[in-house]
């Protein structure tokens, strides 16, 4: 992004140096799991009820919301083309099973369109890579003609990484392997281009956002908690989770509060500074529901600084 960018919590962004045009707030939502599940305490942003998300589609469809698909948001974020008010993003991470026969139909009823994030190594097999936990299934994901099938009703697919691992906890290299071959795995699998990313855990760091640009991705969601706006950085975009206890006041909630977290800021700034270097930084799930950020200063370098420094591997 080439634009000198501000943000100012609910305020309208505004294009510094060019045409002063309000530029529309977008809100992501971020979903895991839909189907029939026990009431649970912990986890729960990983689930939503069935019933409860068709309710939430019918909010959006009744509710004066306009659902996007992701080409349509991007050019609206960064393009000439403007968003809708109130516009929402659908977006789907680690591509389980059961979202073919409880989100599916409902995202058809309302023509919805949606993206879901697949892990590469994990396609066809079941969920295995978090912390054992007694009671805690292990759902299936979806196989390669599921994926197919996804494809053909229009759902937009991206990479979630080849094997589920926190990217900000791997060594550079070990990061661009896992972004290359995710990409290139599903774009033998479906037979098209994979050009968009959402890191696993949400974890990510300065070096992974360069890799991330490098492997050929043009956009990229993470856990950062607020609503995208041009101010953000495309392989840096915020999403707002939508968890089990959320009842439909709650969701409402959260497609009003635009104000963005604290470490969401810190990356929007990173973002706009980025040629004159900052902090190191990095961001992951927290053990149970919420985002953790953890920040390590360094010296500021000069502009001219190489991107591998720019981009520390803290």
């Amino acid at each position: 992004m080439s634009d000198s960018l501000t943000s100012k919590s609910d305020s309208p962004v505004f294009i510094a140096g060019g045409e002063n045009r309000p530029v529309r707030q977008l809100s992501i939502l971020m979903y895991h799991q839909v189907g029939r599940f026990k009431a649970m305490r912990a986890h729960r942003a990983n689930y939503c009820d069935a019933g409860r998300f068709a309710r939430q589609m019918a909010v959006l469809a009744q509710g004066g919301f306009h659902v996007v698909g992701l080409e349509q948001a991007l050019l609206g974020l960064y393009g000439q083309q403007p968003l809708p008010p109130r516009a929402v993003l659908l977006t789907f991470d680690d591509a389980y099973a059961g979202f073919i026969e409880h989100a599916l139909p409902v995202l058809a009823r309302y023509q919805f369109p949606a993206v879901v994030y697949a892990i590469s190594d994990w396609v066809g097999q079941r969920m295995r890579w978090a912390q054992p936990t007694p009671g805690r299934a292990e759902p299936a994901l979806m196989s390669a003609a599921q994926l197919h099938a996804l494809k053909e009703a229009g759902i937009s697919l991206g990479s979630h990484g080849a094997s589920h691992r926190k990217l900000a906890e791997l060594a550079p290299a070990e990061q661009l392997r896992e972004l290359t071959q995710s990409r290139a795995a599903l774009e033998d699998l479906l037979g098209q281009p994979v050009e968009d990313l959402c890191y696993p855990f949400g974890s990510f760091n300065q070096v992974t956002v360069r890799l991330a640009a490098e492997a050929g991705y043009r956009s990229a969601m993470t856990c950062l908690r607020g609503a995208a706006t041009r101010a953000d950085h495309p392989l840096l975009l915020p999403r707002k989770a939508v968890s089990f206890g959320d009842n439909l006041l709650g969701f409402l909630w959260k497609l009003g509060k635009h104000r963005p977290k604290p470490a969401l800021e810190d990356w929007r700034r990173w973002s706009q500074l980025r040629s004159v270097g900052m902090g190191v930084m990095t961001v992951s799930m927290g053990a149970a529901d919420g985002v953790e950020s953890r920040r390590t200063a360094v010296n500021a370098q000069a502009v001219g600084t190489t991107p591998a420094r720019i981009f520390g591997d803290g």
